[in-house]
């Protein structure tokens, strides 16, 4: 043990400053391409552990990786390959502090799991809209960290909509309690902004107040071919139109992604799966503040003016809650599906809604003459704008020969095409360490030299998460 390490046990206790045996579940991303080394991995329980333990590596110089269920996939919360830096995992705080009906809020610990937080604000009789797949194991400070999206952004907003206010230890090691509640507080820069998506590089949030909703009377799921992807946009129209707020939910799936889940999960029974009118299949969702009669009549009354515009080939609603799950999981399997399928290329980008079929049209024709029979899964939030853009080897090929020969390449062509239409290429999954470079090529350089400034001005070590979003 280094005087670091044995300054570390004494404030979290020698079983949570972990050095020995496996610590693969803290060193290697969630996609498991890449495996870091870390000093230690260091577990606090509380606010003022995580304090001491910032004063301590601050005072030796070391390097801390903020950790939270390790789902990220942009290789954000794992150690570099030096042996130096410490994990400060901090699932140990996983506590709801409180809840506060009457303000419509809860604070949580930033270990505590997404759906944990959920079923906490569930059995208040009250909502906690963010969701995503990896709700079972991801954690809030982690969600905060990078401005996670997820599935109902289309109502609800990003993470950092759903945020009135935290607690952060800064780089120096003291405590900002800002968990106030307020929903109207103007009283200088807005500190909550500036941590919520900062991916751990300016401090480490330790706990969060959230926006409550109230539970909606109804909730009914529905799945539709549709022709094409612009017969989805305008199907999203639609929708937005007859159901108005009530619209929560609107994710659209081409078919191949579904055709991975039906292969690879055949107990699932997509729908429509191979139906040479259903290129393209569409879930939506309606929550109803009013009874399932109303929620079911308007939605009924949206699929048929759809099939009568066009926009809808087939559809099916949901007739139970149990029903509706399995809408919902068939939707987020395909990463599953597709990581059983064999290594891809991942893109997580941000359009314009109007842009979308333009972008795959122009760029699914770009990859097929770049590598013919490239196998393309995109799937995602056409509702917000967001496309989990990503593409498979050919069928037969080698999938890890694929990666090494194209990767760089595809991702070129599809960040160049990206720029092209005015979108983003990292929606809703970060910079961390994958991104750098992309950041780097296509973000303003005034923009950069804004968050460079901000790093040095709260971090002029440079010991928070280095090597993430900026090049350290």
């Amino acid at each position: 043990m280094t005087p670091l390490l044995d300054t570390l046990a004494a404030l979290v206790g020698p079983a949570h400053v972990i050095t020995d045996g496996d610590l693969c579940a803290w060193e290697q991303d969630w996609r498991r391409r890449v495996r870091g080394k870390a000093l230690a991995v260091v577990r606090p329980a509380n606010t003022q552990q995580v304090a001491a333990v910032v004063q301590a590596c601050a005072a030796a110089g070391t390097a801390i990786v903020p950790q939270g269920g390790n789902t990220g996939l942009a290789v954000g919360s794992i150690p570099d390959a030096s042996g130096t830096q410490i994990v400060l995992a901090l699932t140990r705080m996983n506590a709801v502090r409180s809840i506060d009906a009457d303000n419509l809020t809860l604070t949580a610990e930033a270990g505590c799991i997404l759906h944990n937080l959920q079923a906490a604000a569930h059995d208040a009789g009250l909502l906690f809209p963010l969701s995503l797949a990896a709700q079972g194991s991801c954690t809030i400070g982690g969600n905060l960290g990078t401005n996670a999206g997820g599935t109902q952004v289309l109502r609800y907003g990003n993470a950092r909509e759903l945020c009135l206010g935290l607690e952060v230890v800064t780089p120096q090691g003291q405590c900002w309690d800002g968990l106030r509640g307020l929903r109207k507080d103007n009283t200088g820069y807005d500190l909550r902004d500036l941590f919520i998506g900062s991916e751990g590089t300016l401090g480490i949030i330790t706990a969060a107040t959230l926006r409550l909703y109230p539970q909606p009377a109804a909730r009914l799921t529905a799945w539709a071919a549709v022709p094409a992807l612009e017969q989805a946009v305008a199907l999203l129209g639609l929708a937005r139109q007859r159901l108005a707020a009530g619209l929560t939910g609107f994710e659209v799936m081409g078919q191949f992604a579904l055709s991975l889940v039906g292969k690879r999960m055949p107990q699932l029974r997509v729908p429509f799966l191979g139906e040479r009118n259903a290129p393209w299949c569409v879930l939506l969702e309606n929550c109803d503040s009013e009874s399932e009669e109303h929620a079911r009549a308007g939605f009924e009354a949206l699929l048929q003016a759809a099939f009568d515009a066009g926009c809808v080939s087939n559809a099916v609603v949901a007739e139970n809650l149990a029903q509706a799950n399995q809408l919902w999981q068939i939707r987020e399997s395909i990463p599953l599906a597709q990581a059983e399928e064999g290594p891809n290329v991942k893109h997580d980008i941000a359009l314009r809604i109007s842009c979308i079929p333009a972008f795959v049209a122009h760029t699914d024709a770009l990859l097929q003459r770049s590598i013919p029979g490239v196998r393309l899964v995109n799937f995602g939030h056409l509702g917000d704008g967001n496309l989990h853009y990503n593409v498979q080897a050919p069928a037969g090929g080698d999938p890890q020969a694929f990666l090494r020969e194209h990767e760089p390449a595809i991702n070129q062509l599809v960040y160049a095409a990206v720029a092209e239409f005015g979108g983003s290429f990292s929606a809703e999954h970060g910079i961390g360490s994958l991104k750098v470079d992309k950041l780097e090529r296509y973000q303003s350089p005034v923009a950069l030299t804004l968050m460079r400034a901000i790093k040095q001005a709260l971090d002029p070590q440079g010991i928070m998460n280095p090597g993430r979003v900026l090049r350290a």
